[in-house]
């Protein structure tokens, strides 16, 4: 993604834009490639909340890697059609037949559909207007109870915050789950992935808590996860004694910060493993001495379905 293109409406909720350009920008302070753009088809846009915005008037030409968003709007507010025109629907198919993405929060899925880019396609939207969606798109399948779902380069999210749960998603889909947890925490807010699916890495699951000591440390874990490092050196970069970090990262991941870090090394070895490495291969590459922990590890994790917790250092 090199642009994130937003096309506003009247009646937008603030939020709904506001979530996901916020997770944006603050991946482009980080150094990401994200240039935000406003589109509309009037340079002012009033809002729900009041607050007018300003948008630039016409269709830009996009390239494959852009991102276009249409953020929701209050649905009483317009009919059955929704206020997005012909012109801007042809322009969201057009972008996703020629290989874009095109993502929507709350009613934006509502335009989604009228662009014939929901049938046939899981998506979600706001619980509110669940049942309506499925109703004017029956060839859509209306998934529930899920923050966000992504389809063949169409993604919908339930609304309001979810806004930002999608775009985290997005973050880490081309970036890492690193990169959205480090933005999430900026945010002070969740790094958590759809409802209705297992959380695909530990550096996911184990980032949805709100301790900053713990952060730290596990940013230090993620980007040297096949060092031997010590507590000494973790509990430095989370500015408290080597004790209290334990303490605060069991309570924060119901893990010790070894066990967290040989999640990481057990999943990338997989991955290794998946590629066509050998066992051997795979367990120095992560930073075990040989293979003899790494098959102990995945053993255990095959042998009870649960998260690897270790105590111990391997040699």
């Amino acid at each position: 993604m090199g642009r994130v293109v937003f096309l506003l409406v009247p009646q937008l909720h603030l939020l709904d834009l506001a979530g996901p350009a916020q997770v944006f920008s603050t991946a482009a302070d980080f150094g990401y490639d994200y240039r935000l753009h406003y589109v509309a088809e009037r340079p002012e846009v009033p809002t729900v909340q009041g607050v007018p915005l300003r948008a630039e008037v016409g269709w830009p030409e996009l390239d494959r890697d852009d991102l276009l968003v249409v953020p929701g709007w209050r649905t009483s507010a317009h009919g059955p059609q929704g206020p997005v025109d012909p012109t801007g629907l042809r322009w969201l198919a057009g972008h996703h037949s020629a290989g874009g993405t095109v993502a929507s929060v709350c009613a934006g899925a509502y335009a989604l559909g009228r662009a014939g880019l929901l049938d046939g396609r899981r998506c979600t939207t706001h619980h509110d207007v669940q049942d309506d969606l499925a109703r004017r798109f029956p060839a859509a399948r209306v998934v529930r109870d899920v923050l966000y779902v992504v389809d063949d380069r169409v993604v919908t999210s339930a609304g309001i915050a979810s806004g930002i749960d999608v775009a985290l998603h997005l973050v880490a889909t081309r970036h890492g789950p690193s990169a959205a947890a480090r933005i999430a925490r900026t945010l002070v807010v969740y790094a958590r992935r759809n409802g209705d699916e297992q959380q695909a890495s530990a550096m996911m699951r184990h980032r949805s808590h709100l301790s900053d000591a713990v952060h730290r440390a596990q940013d230090l874990i993620d980007a040297r996860y096949p060092d031997r490092l010590p507590l000494a050196d973790l509990a430095a970069a989370g500015g408290i004694a080597g004790r209290t970090l334990t303490r605060l990262f069991r309570q924060a991941t119901g893990l010790t910060p070894l066990g967290y870090q040989q999640q990481l090394r057990v999943e990338r070895a997989e991955h290794l493993i998946g590629h066509g490495a050998t066992v051997e291969a795979a367990a120095h590459a992560v930073g075990f001495g040989d293979a003899r922990m790494l098959r102990r590890l995945r053993a255990r994790v095959r042998s009870t379905d649960a998260p690897v917790a270790v105590t111990r250092q391997a040699r």
